[in-house]
């Protein structure tokens, strides 16, 4: 029987129109925008100057803290400007625009390297170099992964989860990416194993992406300690609460971290990260993003450049369709909608949909029926219908206490309510501003 998590969770259309595609490489950005917050926690302090030449993989702005990360220029060229632009929060940020050196010899090199499995750094070294080349969680929330591998001696830790699960609708970076890099994500897993205190492996992968499955079987089968496990395919399997759930039976607790049950969980495309970082000194420059849509002349996955230009992307698949009316970071349940196509790719892109205005007409609202559909799904247990109400009503205090904290953002609740009622919406507003009163407060 296929494993799963126990409370809610919902099973969109999935859309998987890439999972096909071969990851390409994308055509070398003319400009790149390079914004300093790619991370959860402090900006990065920017080191370069306006006119300076940078190298190909150079620090142009460093860790401002321990949860912090370094951001490497991802192209050779000369910075431009130092600037505030529009990201994908629909906010202005500070960002290091760079001209691209087309003549250049390092950007015209993209190599390919040959797998390499012998692990000469130690564990020490294997963490320096993690936070030297800025590695963080590819997953969606860039949790700098040097803090997540920093175990305290009094967390007792039995298990590393591997999230290969990309439950999002469209998405589908991962997959290739599990399929294209079987061997380098399992040594990147034995990295993992070496510099943590772990003796388990368990890589969770969903049902729907049974040719991953079988190429990790097959990589495995001489690993005793590396376990390959099929998952229903339900979404959001692939959030971490739920994930640990669904394979250890362990309850996260609702305010706590995996790392409270014995557990780090990490995404494929971190660990590919973390491979090429320790065993060919690359840092995290360029990741893997799926740019997508029904009506895409030619919807495909990439190999892009951090800071690259949406433009550029919706370029190279076709331009934009007729009756495009949506443009969307990420996948459509957790994704959020961006207005402005000069956005760059950043650490946490994933991928990159467009939908067109058939697909993207919302219900008109009214009112709550009371049916429960949202305390249904809702995979942590909340009442989302509630949690709306005290947001629009501006009861803070009340939401608090009714744990609005908990919300994963998952949006399933939105997705299955029959009054189309904009529940994400709202309790994200209010969870913000909750956040903040508490963060006043403490």
């Amino acid at each position: 029987m296929l494993k799963t998590f126990p409370k809610g969770g919902i099973h969109p259309p999935e859309n998987k129109l890439t999972s096909f595609k071969e990851i390409k490489r994308m055509s070398l950005p003319k400009v790149v925008y390079v914004p300093i917050s790619q991370h959860i926690g402090i900006p990065s302090e920017i080191v370069v100057a306006v006119k300076e030449k940078v190298q190909k993989g150079q620090v142009i702005a460093k860790s401002g803290g321990f949860v912090s990360s370094n951001i490497h220029s991802p192209v050779a060229g000369t910075v431009t400007k130092l600037d505030k632009i529009i990201d994908s929060s629909g906010y202005k940020k500070q960002c290091i625009v760079i001209r691209t050196d087309v003549k250049d010899a390092s950007n015209l090199e993209e190599m390919e390297y040959p797998l390499k499995e012998e692990i000469m750094l130690t564990p020490k070294e294997i963490l320096q170099r993690i936070s030297d080349y800025g590695i963080v969680g590819l997953g969606g929330a860039t949790f700098p992964s040097h803090v997540k591998l920093s175990v305290k001696e009094d967390k007792k830790m039995d298990c590393l989860v591997v999230n290969g699960v990309e439950c999002e609708p469209y998405l589908t970076a991962d997959h290739r990416l599990m399929l294209e890099k079987t061997k380098e994500i399992v040594v990147g897993i034995k990295i993992l194993m070496y510099s943590l205190p772990v003796d388990k492996v368990i890589i969770g992968i969903e049902n729907n992406k049974k040719n991953a499955i079988q190429a990790f079987l097959k990589a495995t089968k001489s690993e005793k300690n590396i376990h390959v496990a099929a998952l229903k395919v339900k979404y959001p399997q692939g959030s971490e609460k739920q994930l640990v759930k669904a394979l250890l039976k362990r309850e996260v607790p609702k305010n706590g971290l995996p790392l409270d049950v014995g557990v780090i969980v990490h995404n494929v495309g971190t660990i590919f990260a973390i491979y090429q970082a320790v065993q060919h000194n690359m840092p995290l420059t360029e990741r893997v993003v799926t740019v997508t849509g029904k009506k895409l002349e030619n919807p495909s996955n990439y190999w892009v450049k951090i800071g690259t230009p949406i433009t550029d992307l919706i370029n190279e698949v076709g331009g934009f369709p007729e009756g495009t009316r949506k443009l969307v970071n990420g996948g459509p349940m957790m994704g959020k909608a961006i207005k402005n196509t000069d956005v760059p790719i950043t650490k946490g892109t994933s991928g990159i949909l467009v939908i067109s205005e058939d697909e993207a007409s919302r219900g008109e609202q009214q009112n709550c029926i009371r049916c429960g559909e949202c305390v249904y799904v809702c995979p942590m247990g909340l009442e989302p219908h509630l949690l709306m109400n005290l947001s629009e009503k501006g009861l803070y205090e009340k939401a608090f206490s009714e744990d609005i904290l908990t919300c994963i953002e998952c949006g399933s609740c939105s997705y299955i309510c029959p009054s189309h009622r904009p529940l994400l919406d709202f309790i994200r507003f209010g969870k913000n501003i909750v956040k903040n009163l508490q963060n006043a407060k403490n």
